[in-house]
């Protein structure tokens, strides 16, 4: 018998490619509509609604820090919903990620205001947020989970894109929704009540994203009797003790969110805050963000797909050491106030270099890992990285202060050091894109020689996206 023959090395079961991609691109959707929705609530509203009426400058600093908790809940959230998620099935985590993401931001619409019910307010705003950063923990872990396991083999990279394009294609909606509610109407409609709009039109994402993963069955890899039989009883703890190293490189890879922090947070307030003396105006900068999430979503399934013929190392190791460096022509053109350089620096910088790692890390994390700890590893080592990445504006700040000289250098310096990083990580990892489902996360395993997988993906390419393994 072939070693490599499916039947030893793939799992048997259902593969539902098409409902897969479409539960984890709606759920990706709504929790980062959700996310982009409350930053931008943060900074334009919730000091005046949520906050006492004292100095405006403390009241900024306490709404953003409401944003921070998030990231404090997303830690625990990648314990608790990835153990559920390698215990109880990558669909089950997956509806609760939504249901509590979507109801705790719908909750925020509802909230009562400082002037109605004093501290209560904020105290309710930070406990929504925190169960917000607790479900975002486990959504694209879970997503990319089970859309890798329910891919045909040689398109598993094409696929799992799909979870990303549904991050965008959220951040999207919400500017959508968002931005001219803003723009048009009275300031005093907007922040009395024309505010909790987008976070109520959260129930229709519900809904729709409802509809779609009730749909999904569980993967064939999660299924799988021979993966039963090694199903782990904590799986975080065999995560740390088995696959710690693979665990220490996403850690590092998952750093690379230091370019989205460059290109919105870091650089709205260079390029905005009197401070800086730039002095970009804000509609214009707000674009930025826009147009980089519109050409991502183009972008991503080529990348994607581009990883399941040359492999998934090459698109992140070059995405990530392009992008940092055009982090340095990015805020060189903010500094010397050049705004069609710096839309234009942003775009390439994040709208296309920087997705040939963020269109294929959705495939590679998850396929460092074996199927009995894949949702666990990959949610605690990735949301631990993305949270060091929480705290990079103030470091930002602190080493590149309002008036200092060359802040466009030092901060690319650091930006740049920190790609080369995530490069050097990716570097040292094993390429997985040859691997069988069933030796995915193996140190010994075997990948298929060049020509027997391309002949496995072009037959995996003719058949039906939904059907049975052999």
């Amino acid at each position: 018998m072939n070693a490599h023959a499916p039947m030893d090395h793939e799992p048997h079961g259902t593969h539902q490619s098409k409902k897969a991609a479409a539960s984890g691109w709606i759920g990706s959707a709504l929790e980062y509509y959700d996310f982009f929705i409350y930053a931008t609530a943060a900074a334009l509203v919730f000091p005046q609604v949520f906050f006492p009426k004292g100095d405006p400058a403390i009241g900024i600093i306490a709404s953003l820090a409401t944003y921070g908790v998030g990231y404090v809940a997303r830690p625990i959230g990648a314990f608790v919903l990835g153990h559920l998620g390698d215990t109880h099935g990558r669909k089950q985590v997956l509806l609760w990620c939504m249901f509590l993401m979507g109801f705790s931001t719908i909750a925020v619409g509802l909230l009562p205001t400082y002037d109605q019910v004093g501290l209560l307010a904020p105290a309710l705003l930070v406990l929504m947020r925190l169960i917000q950063g607790f479900a975002v923990a486990g959504e694209i872990s879970g997503a990319s989970s089970m859309i890798l396991e329910h891919a045909p083999f040689g398109r598993r990279g094409f696929f799992a894109s799909f979870t990303l394009q549904g991050v965008q294609a959220g951040q999207i909606l919400a500017a959508a929704v968002f931005l001219p509610l803003a723009h048009y109407m009275p300031a005093e409609q907007f922040n009395s009540w024309g505010w909790r709009i987008p976070f109520l039109l959260s129930f229709i994402v519900i809904v729709a994203g409802w509809i779609i993963r009730r749909e999904v069955q569980e993967t064939p890899a999660f299924t799988d009797k021979a993966q039963q039989a090694k199903r782990s009883r904590s799986p975080v703890v065999d995560a740390f003790k088995y696959n710690m190293p693979d665990m220490l490189r996403v850690v590092c890879m998952a750093l690379m969110n230091v370019i989205p922090v460059v290109a919105t947070i870091f650089g709205a307030a260079y390029a905005v805050q009197p401070a800086y003396g730039i002095g970009f105006a804000k509609d214009v900068y707000l674009w930025i963000p826009v147009l980089g999430n519109i050409l991502a979503v183009l972008v991503i399934p080529f990348v994607g797909n581009l990883s399941d013929r040359i492999g998934r190392k090459p698109p992140i190791v070059v995405g990530a050491l392009l992008s940092g460096l055009l982090a340095f022509a990015y805020l060189y053109a903010i500094s010397i106030r050049n705004v069609p350089l710096a839309i234009c620096m942003s775009l390439l910088m994040w709208g296309v270099v920087y997705q040939g790692y963020n269109a294929v890390f959705p495939s590679f994390y998850p396929e460092l890992f074996p199927t009995r700890t894949r949702v666990s590893a990959m949610a605690i080592s990735q949301n631990i990285g993305t949270a060091i990445t929480a705290m990079l504006p103030a470091l930002f700040t602190i080493v590149a202060p309002p008036g200092s000289a060359n802040i466009w250098f030092t901060v690319g310096a650091i930006a740049f050091g920190i790609c080369v990083i995530a490069a050097v990580a990716a570097l040292s990892a094993r390429e997985t894109y040859r691997i069988q489902m069933n030796d995915l996360g193996q140190p010994d395993a075997v990948p298929l020689d060049k020509q027997e997988y391309e002949r496995r993906r072009a037959d995996s390419m003719a058949a039906p996206l939904e059907h049975v393994h052999a």
